[in-house]
């Protein structure tokens, strides 16, 4: 760009720049400085985390909190039984989400159309419990199993409604019109038109359910008794307690300080070790994701 086309900033803009700039880099440092410090402590000295001298950087650089970690044989486990549940569960929120959204969309579907929209918003509003969910869930015979973990939460409401707007906002009605005069089936308009122009708010949609499924744990407290099933967040969730001090059962101080120092310590890895596979496929879909929910936010 010509030097001389530039627009000249006042006195005025040039104090908010640099202001605006100042209130960015704080609200950097504030969310950078704890990740930073959480990895650092991971990897810093047991005692060095206790007495508070891990500040950015680690301290005596050890791995024995990840050692600790992954020396419990349930730890591999658990990690595969996540990735279970998140590819397979995403795979279903993905189907029925679409199924759900695709004819509440179309304009040319006039019939119930509001009657199920109405009834798939009172699922917001109202639910019937926990009690009543775990007696559903057993009564179906889901009970300590896989699927226990993927069907009660196959759908989610608001994904719907955002997939719906997204729908309507990008894909015209004259396209729809124009498949049919060329013979196009619902299913083949769905399947050949919708689907490739729909990676924006498919991408947001995986995103949504995979982090959800990844960081499901209640739900595997409630349903899942056969450690073999445990998702990995119920397997760090059993360390970190089996790690916990018992003052009963302890009587020397230096004992009972190193437990503590190991327990501090193993909670950092167990947040990285958490928390890596989400960090790791963000950056993918960071673009779809920020494009696909601000289309997708459109009420219409």
């Amino acid at each position: 760009m010509d030097k001389t086309n530039r627009i000249r900033e006042t006195k005025g803009d040039r104090i908010f720049n640099i202001i605006n700039l100042f209130i960015l880099l704080i609200i950097l440092v504030s969310i950078l400085y704890p990740l930073i410090y959480i990895v650092s402590c991971s990897f810093s000295d047991a005692a060095a985390v206790v007495s508070g001298r891990v500040w950015l950087w680690p301290v005596d650089v050890t791995l024995i909190g990840y050692t600790a970690v992954f020396a419990n044989p349930q730890v591999v486990t658990g990690y595969l039984n996540s990735l279970y549940y998140v590819v397979v569960g995403t795979s279903v929120n993905l189907v029925l989400t679409f199924m759900a959204a695709y004819p509440l969309s179309r304009k040319d579907v006039i019939i119930g159309k509001k009657a199920v929209l109405f009834y798939i918003m009172l699922t917001m509003l109202f639910s019937g419990g926990m009690i009543p969910d775990y007696l559903l869930v057993n009564r179906l015979g889901l009970v300590n199993t896989r699927w226990a973990m993927i069907v009660p939460g196959a759908l989610a409401v608001w994904n719907v409604l955002i997939t719906r707007t997204f729908l309507q906002t990008t894909i015209p009605q004259e396209l729809y019109e124009a498949a049919e005069l060329d013979g196009s089936s619902d299913m083949d308009t769905f399947f050949r038109v919708v689907l490739p122009l729909s990676g924006t708010i498919i991408a947001v949609n995986a995103l949504f359910y995979a982090v959800g499924h990844w960081n499901s744990f209640f739900a595997a407290m409630i349903y899942l008794r056969d450690q073999k099933l445990f998702p990995l967040q119920i397997v760090l969730r059993n360390i970190l307690i089996r790690n916990s001090i018992d003052f009963t059962m302890l009587n020397d101080i230096e004992e009972i300080s190193q437990r503590e120092a190991l327990r501090t310590l193993l909670k950092y890895s167990l947040i990285v070790v958490a928390c890596v596979p989400p960090m790791v496929i963000y950056p993918f879909v960071q673009k779809f994701f920020i494009k696909g929910v601000m289309i997708g936010s459109i009420k219409g």
